[in-house]
């Protein structure tokens, strides 16, 4: 088997970012207090940046999900998808800003089954939909309702799904050292 690609393009920081790239890093920094290296690696094409982050920024805002939900479906996706880089980013929020109980944050990084029936059923349904791209079964619809979520949500996780992969398979090219924010909770697959 060969090594990963790895693009040759520089990243785009503060310093070098094109004028499409600038205003997004410069809108990350001011929000988070450093550009995080998978932006500057998703920035060499602005516009999946830009997406991105519009995208991350409605499912945050306007999923019907709560935080710990909402760290539930992308930790899932991120996990699916063997992304180091985002385990470790999500973990950390899902830790210091999410709220996510410490018994789920480690049976995702683990791949355990979830020991709370409400949030397995989310990562169920989340995977259900990473696995059949898109094409849940009634059933499978069924228990995701049954758990309390609205049917509304079952295009959050398409949102979430399109956001994830954005990051996720950027990642997956650009390799981006892991951020020092995050370095506490590094996760390999």
């Amino acid at each position: 088997m060969s090594a990963d690609y790895q693009m040759q393009l520089p990243p785009q920081t503060l310093d070098n970012a094109d004028a499409k790239a600038k205003p997004l890093l410069e809108q990350a920094n001011e929000k988070l207090g450093f550009v995080p290296n998978m932006y500057e690696g998703m920035a060499k094409a602005p516009g999946v940046l830009d997406t991105y982050l519009h995208g991350y920024t409605l499912f945050r805002e306007d999923s019907g999900f709560a935080p710990p939900e909402q760290e539930v479906v992308l930790l899932t996706i991120s996990r699916l998808n063997g992304c180091g880089y985002c385990m470790s980013a999500h973990s950390m929020l899902a830790e210091k800003m999410s709220q996510v109980p410490a018994d789920v944050l480690e049976a995702i990084r683990e791949d355990r089954p979830i020991p709370d029936e409400r949030l397995a059923a989310l990562a169920e349904f989340t995977r259900v939909m990473f696995e059949t791209r898109g094409r849940p079964t009634q059933s499978d619809v069924k228990a995701f309702l049954d758990a309390g979520f609205e049917e509304q949500q079952v295009l959050q996780i398409v949102l979430a799904l399109a956001v994830k992969t954005l990051s996720n398979y950027s990642n997956h090219v650009n390799h981006p050292e892991l951020d020092e924010a995050f370095a506490g909770h590094a996760w390999q697959g």
